[in-house]
């Protein structure tokens, strides 16, 4: 099992995918205005004490953000302390090297701050729209993950694969102070993504968003028995999974359903899934569901409990969910930094 109250200490942050918002006429805010919500997010984000702040990747219409890095470098000159990322970069439609050289890019601007979390995303219309078959959806993560491995080092890169030209000794620049970008691999659930994870030694972000979060220890006990397979040192394990967070119990379930109602109906229609009822949405808001909202007591206290059943380090909020405003979200982030947070660290203080 990992230990959150142990080697590693807990780590708080909050993701977002750049939704676009509603405005407070009930109209769709621009995508500009959106990418400049985002960023004073994050800037508040900072002020409040938190960790992490990441950003997602999409290219489809109900989100804003495509270029995460672009948006995540504007925080970073407004910010002093948080540690600043993705959740996710879609790497298999992306080019390893690029990706390598915008992150640390970022790392510069940030004096240090830069994570990347690489993933398949969930959405596939990046595959299109850059040219990529999905047909090769499991080929092309695999081996661009295997050069991104190979790129950490910062070192002259040899290596051969089938979806490009090989590498005999090229160097990539810029080079990081720290000597590499802190890299997360997110994994939806897979046992085979959690052993390649390990293998390559880079810590593991679990994508929770269904269910009850406990099922998920046995993939952290997976990890962490094939790190030390493959001889590779304890590393820290997270988990991301959404919510909202507000006064009162009452009002954080008003305030989000109408907006996760819509967007997960909206994608249910994609995927032919049936449409969302606010009996599932208070069942996933319960205490054995994957939906984080809340009171600030109730948020932390069921933060508690997973990041111990689950056995993982860190602990990101997907706090924007659908149309959910501006407004409320800025207050969602205070509530999570100067309430939820210190409730969270001071019960695994307690434990040392």
């Amino acid at each position: 099992m990992g230990k959150p109250d142990g080697q590693f200490d807990i780590e708080l942050g909050l993701d977002t995918f750049g939704d676009r918002t509603a405005a407070p006429d009930g109209t769709l805010e621009s995508y500009d205005q959106v990418i400049r919500d985002v960023i004073d997010e994050g800037v508040l984000a900072d002020e409040v004490g938190l960790d992490f702040f990441g950003v997602g990747e999409h290219h489809r219409a109900d989100f804003a953000v495509s270029a995460p890095e672009v948006v995540l470098a504007a925080i970073a000159a407004r910010t002093e302390t948080i540690a600043l990322g993705t959740a996710v970069t879609v790497l298999s439609s992306d080019d390893p090297i690029r990706v390598y050289q915008r992150f640390a890019t970022l790392d510069a601007i940030s004096h240090g701050r830069a994570e990347v979390i690489l993933g398949r995303g969930s959405f596939t219309e990046s595959f299109p729209l850059f040219g990529y078959d999905l047909g090769q959806y499991e080929e092309l993560f695999s081996e661009k993950l295997d050069l991104f491995s190979a790129l950490r080092t910062e070192g002259p890169i040899e290596w051969t694969g089938t979806i490009r030209p090989p590498l005999q000794g090229e160097q990539v620049y810029p080079k990081t102070a720290a000597g590499s970008v802190k890299t997360w691999i997110g994994v939806g659930g897979s046992p085979e993504s959690v052993v390649r994870a390990a293998r390559y030694g880079i810590p593991l972000m679990l994508a929770i968003i269904g269910g009850e979060p406990a099922r998920f220890q046995p993939f952290v006990d997976l990890y962490h028995r094939a790190l030390s397979e493959f001889g590779q040192p304890t590393l820290p394990v997270g988990m991301h999974s959404p919510g909202h967070v507000a006064d009162s119990d009452e009002q954080a379930r008003d305030e989000l359903w109408p907006h996760y109602r819509d967007q997960m109906t909206a994608i249910g229609r994609e995927r032919g899934w049936p449409a969302t009822t606010r009996g599932q949405f208070e069942q996933a808001a319960g205490p054995n569901g994957s939906l984080y909202v809340g009171s600030p007591e109730t948020v932390a206290d069921k933060i508690i409990r997973n990041v111990t059943a689950v056995g993982v380090n860190r602990f990101d909020l997907k706090y924007g969910n659908g149309t959910l405003g501006h407004e409320t979200k800025m207050r969602s982030i205070e509530l999570y930094g100067a309430k939820v947070a210190p409730i969270v660290r001071e019960a695994f203080a307690s434990r040392r």
